[in-house]
């Protein structure tokens, strides 16, 4: 399997305080990955580093085969990133903000309105496409914001928190719309929903102060610690 992401050594220091701490990791095209942590424990960091909006100490990133050292700004067009802040244009419809994100990214007009009709099908959006994005449930601006990250058709999307917030019918909700996607594009995920992860990922790594403590599947982990749910095993390692 050809691989999105390979990590060797990240490391990444802030003066005397080093957030991540030498970590090697693997992400296989078309999959979900899933990063946990408690709060502190360096997902951010990370995601910062291999987004481009912060700088690695040390190590080698190769992202589609591409030096994020070097070739940062090829791998940028590869990549988008859906923020915990939902990230919408609140006076825009629906439409108008999709439509709004792809001219920006230089679809030609006609080309920019397929793409949001393809868009608004994938993520079922057809029910309030015409509706100002500040009238929206939680759950619709969240979906909203996944939705223009996608518009731009990345290879490999960011995906942090997607769901924080939401109640338990929206978070399944978009969980689908999530799952829609492997295969089509490489997924990295940050929750701290259990069951999320759990329900979505094809690996997961677990960070504890700034160090990857343990990865591989939700049966592998679980194996690991002898757990019977990826709650129990996620609260074994990190403790």
């Amino acid at each position: 399997m050809a691989q999105a992401i390979v990590i060797k050594n990240l490391r990444k220091e802030y003066g005397s305080k080093v957030a991540v701490k030498d970590i090697s990791l693997r992400v296989e095209e078309g999959k979900i990955f899933s990063l946990l942590g408690v709060n502190g424990a360096g997902k951010t960091t990370t995601i910062r580093v291999l987004t481009g909006l912060s700088r690695p100490t040390d190590g080698e990133v190769r992202i589609f085969d591409k030096d994020l050292k070097s070739e940062l700004q090829e791998i940028k067009k590869l990549c988008n990133l859906s923020p915990q802040e939902t990230a919408i244009a609140p006076n825009l419809t629906v439409k108008e903000n999709l439509e709004f994100i792809a001219e920006i990214y230089g679809f030609s007009r006609s080309k920019a309105i397929e793409k949001v009709r393809q868009i608004i099908e994938d993520f079922s959006l057809q029910e309030v496409e015409d509706n100002k994005a500040k009238t929206l449930s939680g759950g619709w601006q969240r979906r909203l914001s996944i939705a223009m990250a996608l518009v731009t058709e990345p290879k490999l999307l960011f995906l942090d928190e997607p769901t924080l917030g939401l109640d338990v019918l929206a978070r399944r909700e978009l969980w689908r719309s999530i799952e829609k996607l492997k295969g089509r594009v490489t997924i990295v995920l940050t929750t701290h929903y259990m069951e999320e992860a759990e329900s979505l990922s094809d690996s997961i790594a677990v960070m504890v102060k700034g160090e990857i403590k343990a990865q591989g599947s939700v049966e592998e982990l679980k194996l690991q610690t002898g757990k019977d749910n990826l709650e129990d095993a996620f609260i074994a390692i990190a403790e």
